[in-house]
């Protein structure tokens, strides 16, 4: 599958009119060869482009790799709780974390919600368990997540109005997945001026340094596009860098290069310029995500966190990210001197990772 995503990458690259000259892309490849003592095929995700000068700024798919794998950032016993959204709503739930409310969920033909607990085999059957839930959490929407899948794959919402034919539907997606149900979250009145349709979240990096202290080590937006209810840039959504000091967004939107690689300054659908944007609660989900790793201090974690009008919530949290997006966004992570100690550690400690 690499093999084959290496070569739509290269595709794009070779149409990119943004590319160095291929002098300096020779040049830049053989620095890249000879330091990081890998073929660097990462270099086509991006660092190509003319505007990047600071290649070596930018994480190899080794360190990466290293982040990911190390036993000294992430602890099984923690690994296991951000794996299955089904734990990890249960978590925060008896944790008191800001997340949305859990309004049940399915293990093969038995449904729960609540203090109540159904089999069902059929349409009708299902059809008449919505309407119950809708009833008794008194909610306008509920969105709906396999336990463990990632990139928004699987996942979709229904309103307290749905039709037959839409449960219909819906219970066929549960012939392949079990999910979770969730409360759909009502987005911060600010962002839906720049798309309503999904939940557009923003995902920050969160490391526990080797002395303890907890630190934000970058963060980036997530926007949806068109009728698309999730906003992962893995579903064809982009995503723009945030100034992790002011909480406000960078100038360009970007595409993963399997959607294109295109940069964009404005929203496709709204016409809504990125740049300077205030994100609204930023500090305030900064100091959430804080709080919630004391409570599940993995050392490395990624998190998913909405906007409402009240405050920020938790989506979700994993241990293993798309850390080559946030490199992306944040222009290069290794200039970031929590990241080049953590590289420096993983290195001294775990040198077989390398």
């Amino acid at each position: 599958m690499r093999r084959f995503e290496n070569v739509g990458r290269i595709k794009v690259f070779l149409k990119d009119k943004e590319k160095k000259n291929i002098l300096k892309i020779i040049k830049e490849l053989l620095v890249l060869l000879r330091s990081k003592k890998e073929i660097p095929y990462y270099y086509f995700k991006h660092i190509y482009k003319k505007k990047i000068t600071n290649y070596l700024d930018y994480l190899s798919t080794k360190e990466v790799v290293a982040i990911g794998s190390s036993k000294r950032l992430h602890k099984p016993e923690y690994v296991k709780i951000f794996e299955s959204k089904l734990t990890f709503a249960l978590f925060c739930e008896s944790e008191s974390i800001q997340s949305p409310q859990l309004i049940g969920y399915n293990l093969g033909k038995t449904f729960h919600s609540g203090d109540e607990q159904a089999s069902i085999s059929s349409k009708d059957e299902f059809y008449s368990f919505l309407k119950n839930i809708f009833k008794s959490f008194n909610v306008n929407a509920v969105f709906f997540r396999p336990h463990s899948e990632f990139g928004g794959k699987g996942c979709f919402k229904l309103t307290k109005d749905f039709s037959y034919t839409e449960a219909d539907i819906a219970f066929k997606k549960f012939n392949e997945y079990d999910y979770v149900f969730t409360e759909c979250i009502e987005q911060h009145e600010a962002i839906n001026k720049i798309h309503r349709k999904s939940i557009n979240t923003l995902r920050f990096i969160s490391l526990i340094t080797s002395d303890d202290n907890i630190k934000i080590l970058c963060a980036f937006m997530r926007f949806g596009i068109g009728n698309n209810i999730v906003d992962n840039a893995s579903s064809g959504g982009f995503f723009v860098g945030i100034d992790k000091d002011k909480g406000t967004l960078d100038a360009n939107g970007l595409y993963m290069l399997e959607y294109g690689g295109n940069e964009i300054l404005e929203h496709p659908d709204s016409g809504f310029k990125f740049e300077g944007f205030k994100i609204p609660y930023y500090n305030e989900a900064c100091e959430l995500i804080i709080n919630s790793v004391k409570k599940i201090p993995n050392r490395f974690i990624g998190w998913d966190i909405a906007i409402t009008n009240q405050g920020p919530t938790i989506i979700e949290a994993n241990s293993d990210p798309h850390i080559f997006l946030s490199d992306y966004a944040y222009g290069g992570l290794l200039k970031d001197q929590d990241m080049q100690d953590l590289i420096a550690e993983l290195k001294s400690e775990e040198p077989y990772l390398f």
